[in-house]
Parts: structure tokens; C-alpha cells; sequence
């Protein structure tokens, strides 16, 4: 029995490991060149922060001779050698190599009975700093820095000083100097910990992952798992489902073939299965708006002759409602499916049109019920961060649910009724896909140069990132309020007599 249990379990593995993977709707892939751009903006965000460093007032007694420090601003910054890269499993590296920080503070000296105030200027050299950031996926599946290991140290620092006690501070600046380089090289971490688990998490927070699209649909975009990191790519698997706004928490299970994105020479790559698609079809039939009703005046007035020749024997008999208006209602009977091919996207459409006549004062009269199948073929694009597609019409057939008889009778209307689709439907249809719906990366931040691919399944977007806003910007705008918490509790104590070597 043990050894037929261990054989079922090696028979249910595959599954098991299948089935605790959940395929991603959308996929996306930012590489090493993506990186690099992000790495420019990020260096300024950088040096904006370390310019705001605030360092605590240094004072001492060496004998006869009183120094206190104040007022220290950081003057200018020179960050030349920065390095951002990828670190499998979930890493980003940040470094910062051989940097330079000039400084500017207040002195106020006392030796015997000299007393001396001004300004000094000092600064620093080979400031090394190396920063490592977890990425991970948190409780509402948004993309998050969770953790930041930082290590930052300056290999030496001079202070220029003037006046009429300029030996004695040069003798004595020993002791200035080397205080200010132990509180400056302690501020740096934990201004770039800030940085990162607070202001950029805040710009994280613009991300889209559970928003309504428009009043009956609604998009998650959710991560499905931490992000998959190598030395060159990030990879991101999003759930990509849309859910009808009626039925928020309805599921629509994943059958489709993953994406795979191997490409790597862009700055970005979106991935979109057959699932999101119709996710999304799926969910405006829940929300049961794929019906158009069309009457009197809205029939175009070339099908309205055509139909009442066509049905003239039924008309003729429900004399006198000969000259009741038409009324014409098309409706989808299932969920449209898409098809992604490698030469193309199509949409498959299952529907019925029925025709009756409105009396007026009396019930409708129905004189046709007919089924529809169309083909349509869709153009994915993107805009912005818009992804959008454009319908068209391809393959039309109409046939009678009551009889073959019918059917032949129907023939004829078969031209003007895909007329009528296109003259009248389309536009309908492709003026609420025109919107669009937006892809989940962060405000500032946008496509350029998109290059659209299909695949057997899936279809890929190939493009360049640019930035529309700056990091700055963005993070102003949606800065979180101070707390305790936002910076550390408590200054580093101040070295006074014997500041600690380094």
C-alpha cells in the first residue's frame, strides 16, 4: 500500500506543481536597458535626497580650545560612478562608487581668550555606498520594496579653514574632521532607506491592480507572485482579469496558454493571454450590455424596405399593423471568445437578431428570430499607456432557428444586414473599446516606439519607456503624511573629545 501510495503521488506531482501555479493573464518583462533608464532618474532622486540629509550639531573640548559646529548643508554633490542591476532572486543592487560631498557649516571656536565665528567649507571623498533592494508582492498583490540593506562609508574628508587662528584649527581640525565624517556617513543610509520603503513605495502605490475600467467592468491586476529576477530581466505575472462590476468577486478560471516572453533587446515587453481578452468580453455579457436595440427611426430606411418585402406574406396577414415601426434587437447569446494567432487576432461572436413589429397601443409581434456568427478581427495597439483595440468586421452568417425554409428565405438579407453591422454596430462597439484600458506601471511613466506581436495564444508588446514626469513630481504629489515611523527616532549620538576612528 505505501509503495502504491508513493507511485500515485508521483503520477499526481505534475499536477499538483500545475495546479499551484496559476497561469498570468498579463505579463510583464522590464530588462537591463529598461533599467538603465531608470537609473538615470533614480540618480537624480538620489542626489535630491542626500542633499536634504540634516546632521546633528558637533561640539567638543580639547583644552583650552572650544568648537562647536552647526548648520550643516550639503553644498553639491558628485555622483559620476552609480551602477542599478538586476540580482537574482528578487534583488535590485545600487551602487554609488568613489563620490564626492561638499559641505558647508557654522563655526563658533573659543581658544583661550579668542573667540571666532564663520563658515567652513569641507568635503568629502571616496564616498562609497552600496544598497541592495527586496522586491516582493504584498498582501493586495502591488509590487513593493519590502526590505533595504545599505552600507555607505567616506574614505577621507578635508575642511578649509581661514582667519587669524588658521594653525591652530588645522592642528586641532583632527577632531572636526573626523566627527563630521562619522555623522555625515550615518546619515547617509538611513536617508536612502526612506527613500526607498516610503517615497518610492509611494510611487508604487500609483500602480493600477484593482480598478473599474468603466460603469459595468472592472480590471485586476493583481501579482499572481513575487517577481522572478535575473541577472538581465524582471519578470512580473499579473492575474489580468476582468470581472463585471455586478458580480465583483466572480472568477473566471484560466485556461489559456501562458505567456512566454524571451525577448530581451527593448526596455519593456507586456504579454497578453487569450484569457484577458475574455476576461473581459466575458465580463460586459455578465454585466449584459452586448445588446443593441434598434426601432422605428434608428432602422436605416434601405434594410426596413428589404425587411418588410422580405416578411411582406406575415405583414400582410397582421393587417392593419402593416405600417408599425420595426423593431430590430440584436443580442449576444455566449460569451465572445478570442483567437490570437501567429498571423492575427480574432474575435468570434455567437448572436440573435430578432424582428418584430411595434404596434402602437398593442403587444409587439415578433416575425423572425434569427442566429448570427460573426468573425471579427481585432487590431491591438497601444497608446500611452492605453491598451486599445480596433474592431472590424470579417466573416458574416445569419440563419433561421425555426426552420431550413427560412434560412434560404433569409439569404437575401444577409448583404445588407452586414451593411448594417458595419454602418451601425461597429462604430457602437469600437467607440467603447477606444478608451482603452491601462496598463499597470507607474504614474510618470510611459511607452514610446510599441512594436505589437502575436504568438500562438498570446500577443506581445515591444517598446521603449520614457519618463512624462519626474520621480520628484510624482512623489510630491503623492507623498504620505509624516509619521514617527517615515525617519529614524533618534539622531547618532555626536562624537565629542575622541570621535570613533573609521
Amino acid at each position: 500500500m505505501a509503495a502504491g501510495g508513493r507511485l500515485l503521488l508521483l503520477f499526481l506531482l505534475p499536477w499538483l506543481v500545475t495546479a499551484s501555479h496559476s497561469p498570468p493573464g498579463c505579463k510583464i518583462r522590464i530588462t537591463s536597458k529598461g533599467l538603465d533608464l531608470v537609473k538615470q532618474e533614480g540618480l537624480r532622486f538620489v542626489e535630491q535626497e542626500l542633499q536634504n540629509i540634516t546632521v546633528s550639531d558637533l561640539h567638543g573640548k580639547e583644552g583650552q580650545f572650544h568648537y562647536n559646529i552647526s548648520q550643516v548643508k550639503v553644498m553639491d554633490l558628485q555622483l559620476a560612478l552609480s551602477d542599478l542591476h538586476f540580482q537574482p532572486q528578487q534583488h535590485l543592487v545600487f551602487n554609488i562608487n568613489n563620490a564626492s560631498i561638499s559641505l558647508r557649516f557654522r563655526r563658533q571656536l573659543l581658544y583661550w581668550f579668542f573667540y571666532d565665528i564663520g563658515s567652513i567649507n569641507a568635503s568629502a571623498d571616496g564616498v562609497h555606498i552600496h544598497t541592495v533592494l527586496q522586491l516582493a508582492k504584498d498582501e493586495a498583490g502591488r509590487l513593493k520594496i519590502s526590505n533595504i540593506t545599505c552600507n555607505a562609508s567616506i574614505a577621507r574628508m578635508h575642511a578649509g579653514f581661514s582667519g587669524t587662528l588658521r594653525k591652530v584649527y588645522e592642528f586641532l581640525s583632527t577632531f572636526i574632521v573626523t566627527g563630521m565624517r562619522f555623522l555625515l556617513s550615518q546619515q547617509i543610509c538611513p536617508s536612502l532607506e526612506h527613500a526607498s520603503l516610503v517615497l518610492l513605495n509611494s510611487v508604487l502605490d500609483t500602480v493600477p491592480v484593482r480598478n473599474y475600467v468603466d460603469e459595468h467592468i472592472g480590471i485586476d491586476y493583481s501579482l499572481l507572485r513575487d517577481p522572478a529576477v535575473s541577472t538581465d530581466t524582471l519578470d512580473l505575472d499579473f492575474k489580468g482579469m476582468f470581472f463585471p462590476r455586478v458580480r465583483e468577486n466572480q472568477e473566471l478560471e484560466n485556461h489559456a496558454v501562458e505567456p512566454v516572453i524571451k525577448e530581451t533587446e527593448r526596455m519593456v515587453y507586456v504579454a497578453f493571454s487569450e484569457y484577458f481578452f475574455d476576461s473581459a468580453m466575458h465580463s460586459y455579457f455578465q454585466a449584459g450590455v452586448l445588446a443593441i436595440e434598434l426601432q422605428g427611426e434608428k432602422v436605416p430606411k434601405d434594410l426596413e424596405v428589404l425587411l418588410r418585402a422580405t416578411f411582406f406574406g406575415t405583414i400582410f396577414m397582421l393587417s392593419p399593423t402593416v405600417d408599425a415601426p420595426l423593431r430590430l434587437v440584436l443580442q449576444v447569446s455566449a460569451p465572445p471568445r478570442c483567437i490570437i494567432k501567429p498571423s492575427g487576432t480574432s474575435v468570434s461572436v455567437s448572436a440573435f437578431l430578432n424582428i418584430s413589429l411595434v404596434p402602437p397601443g398593442h403587444p409587439a409581434v415578433q416575425l423572425s428570430s434569427m442566429a448570427m456568427e460573426t468573425k471579427l478581427s481585432a487590431r491591438v495597439y497601444l497608446q500611452g499607456k492605453a491598451l486599445r483595440v480596433q474592431l472590424d468586421l470579417r466573416r458574416f452568417r445569419i440563419y433561421s432557428k425555426q426552420s431550413a425554409l427560412e434560412s434560404l428565405a433569409l439569404f437575401s438579407l444577409q448583404a445588407p444586414l452586414k451593411t448594417l453591422l458595419q454602418l451601425t454596430i461597429m462604430p457602437i462597439i469600437n467607440e467603447r473599446t477606444k478608451k482603452g484600458v491601462q496598463i499597470p506601471l507607474p504614474e510618470g511613466m510611459d511607452f514610446t516606439k510599441e512594436v505589437v506581436t502575436n504568438h500562438a495564444g498570446f500577443l506581445t508588446v515591444g517598446a521603449d519607456l520614457h519618463f512624462s514626469k519626474e520621480l520628484r513630481e510624482v512623489i510630491e504629489k503623492y507623498r504620505p503624511a509624516p509619521t514617527a515611523a517615515a525617519r529614524p527616532s533618534s539622531e547618532p549620538t555626536a562624537p565629542s573629545m575622541e570621535p570613533p576612528q573609521l
